[in-house]
């Protein structure tokens, strides 16, 4: 039977709406009063509320069609502005937005509906840059290489289409309640993201924060525990966003009528004030933290120079144009330099050491052999019978070379996953059949340092690069990063990557350098600040020095997340999870105190 509901002092039957939406029920009885002061009938005021509110329906999934694609280019534009600025609050606004119309779904469907197209405006906005990779470098025409790049988007946003329809399953009415949920299931999307299907996490939101008042949780929770915090205060802010709109209608219509009782108005302000108020305490806390380990932190720095040759991607593989150049100006560097330890970016030298001209690596590498030098230098290795591979070698006087292997290869770009070989087979792609390195590999030791090499976007795994810190006697020192992000253009994909290097300082407590062909060419303390950065897109040398941490193997000098990721990955982070989506709807059944009281009135009517 329909359910007798009471407005403006009549009873009128109606049906009712499946439907959390705070807003929309404000907005009814704001309605009701309206016509009731018109003296309508009371079956027409039932009536005429009913017509309302069914186009109230219609207008808000317009709505939620036209903000949705807003709020996703909003997310991604916080990852990186135009000048390269992540923008946390910006992120907070869009999350909260996007909770709003997802609390507001009237059924499952719904729901996941609205989280894919979220999530693939959003997704496709962040990368892109891929439509240059595979277009204007692959050779894919620019209808097909657009329509790849939305279905990638597509497909990754699946996952957030499930946690939105399990979120919505699986709702409660407790306002913390919901945040907790909410936050959990996010946090559930970014990591099948991030490791599903070899992983994929670029753009995961916690990026936004690298400058935010979350930022000193990385040491922590890394980059998906900064998201799950910034999901629940989104979250929370979305519910103040409510209070605030039943404030405002509360002063023209008697608060008593509201859905919302005025403990709960107020208790939405205060768990988000709550929330803040922890995250600067904790921030404070670990400035000084910082602060006092400064003292302990002494070691002679070594200078490096970092060389950014910019050789176009349209010729870099070319034997006649690219390869020449490439070949002459490394050379000449690696000849010239004087720094104690010179580094090259990804494919430096992109040719087999066997297709090399004769003695030429012999030649430039020999101050290195025989002085007070190291180098660092990418360049692909391998034969047919055991394979390629993307490396990076390293030579030192007295010492045999150094090899690092690349483990986490890019799909389309270094290996083809199955069944897509046609996809790659309409593209020009020099290297596409890499094989993989080991996941853990030996850092390469000078001058009292380890450095630890990543190749590309290798750094955009925090919870591979943590498995170098099992033992801390062999721990790394300073991580090294080599990339060409030349293929995707000198654009928002430069700063992203930047970002990212950033966040696993944070997460590891160590110093990145970054030598790249086109950029970022950067020196990062382990704080995250960048203390020096080459002009992209241009031919470069950056110099500088850098210090280490964690030399004698203390543990004291191993971040907590680096601790507890090296023995076992993100699974802690999976299990919260997981346990927040099964417990808290279960609790707040055991618990019913926990329930707005707004609905506990309604329960007993």
């Amino acid at each position: 039977m329909p359910k007798a509901v009471r407005y403006g002092g009549s009873e009128c039957s109606r049906t009712r709406l499946r439907t959390k939406s705070e807003s929309t029920w404000l907005f009814a009885i704001f309605l009701a009063r309206l016509l009731r002061h018109c003296a309508v009938p009371d079956g027409m005021v039932c009536m005429s509320l009913l017509a309302k509110e069914f186009r109230l329906i219609r207008f808000e999934r317009i709505a939620a069609w036209l903000c949705l694609p807003l709020l996703g280019m909003l997310q991604a534009w916080a990852l990186a502005s135009q000048d390269g600025s992540a923008h946390w609050w910006a992120q907070s606004l869009a999350l909260a937005g996007f909770f709003l119309f997802l609390d507001g779904s009237r059924s499952a469907k719904q729901a996941a509906w609205r989280g894919w197209w979220f999530a693939t405006c959003w997704l496709a906005s962040v990368f892109s840059w891929l439509y240059t990779s595979m277009h204007t470098y692959g050779g894919l025409p620019a209808a097909l290489a657009a329509a790849a790049v939305v279905a990638l988007a597509g497909a990754l946003a699946l996952y957030y289409a499930l946690t939105a329809a399990l979120y919505w399953r699986m709702r409660v009415h407790g306002l913390m309640g919901s945040a907790l949920l909410f936050s959990a299931c996010w946090t559930l999307a970014e990591l099948a993201r991030g490791q599903w299907l070899t992983g994929f996490p670029w753009g995961a939101i916690g990026y936004a924060h690298v400058d935010g008042p979350l930022a000193w949780l990385a040491r922590w929770v890394g980059v998906y525990g900064i998201g799950a915090v910034a999901a629940l205060g989104a979250a929370l802010l979305a519910f103040v966003l409510v209070t605030v709109l039943g404030y405002i209608l509360g002063r023209f219509i008697s608060v008593s009528r509201l859905p919302v009782s005025a403990p709960r108005m107020l208790s939405a302000p205060g768990w988000l004030l709550a929330l803040v108020v922890l995250v600067h305490l904790g921030g404070v806390w670990q400035y000084a933290q910082f602060q006092r380990s400064n003292k302990q932190r002494h070691h002679a720095p070594v200078s490096v120079a970092l060389l950014q040759g910019n050789i176009p991607i349209s010729e870099k593989f070319d034997p006649a144009t690219g390869v020449l150049d490439s070949l002459d100006w490394y050379g000449q560097q690696f000849r010239e330099r004087r720094e104690s330890l010179v580094i090259a970016p990804e494919t430096a030298i992109p040719v087999l050491k066997q297709d090399l001209p004769v003695e030429y690596f012999s030649v430039v590498t020999e101050p290195y052999r025989n002085g007070n030098q190291a180098l660092m230098t990418g360049i692909p290795l391998g034969s047919p019978l055991a394979g390629y591979t993307n490396s990076v070698e390293a030579i030192k006087p007295g010492g045999q070379p150094y090899i690092y292997s690349k483990s986490h290869l890019v799909p389309f770009g270094e290996f083809v996953p199955p069944m897509f070989q046609w996809f790659n087979d309409m593209m020009d792609i020099p290297l596409d059949s890499f094989s993989r390195g080991a996941v853990v590999q030996p850092s390469f030791e000078w001058k009292g340092e380890r450095f630890a090499p990543n190749i590309c976007y290798e750094d955009l795994f925090g919870e591979e690069l943590a498995k170098r810190f099992a033992d801390p006697a062999t721990a790394p020192t300073v991580f090294v990063n080599f990339s060409n992000i030349g293929w995707f253009g000198d654009g928002k994909v430069i700063d992203q990557h930047l970002h990212i290097s950033r966040m696993r300082t944070l997460e590891l407590d160590r110093p990145m350098i970054r030598a790249t062909n086109t950029g970022a060419t950067a020196i990062i303390d382990y704080r995250g600040h960048v203390q020096a950065m080459a002009p992209r897109a241009s031919v470069q040398v950056l110099t500088g020095e850098v210090v280490g941490i964690g030399h004698m193997g203390d543990p004291a000098h191993i971040t907590p997340f680096a601790k507890w990721a090296a023995l076992a990955g993100l699974w802690p982070l999976w299990l919260w999870a997981l346990m927040t989506v099964c417990l808290v709807p279960m609790l707040l059944r055991i618990l019913p105190s926990m329930r707005p009281m707004a609905l506990q009135r309604s329960h007993h009517a």
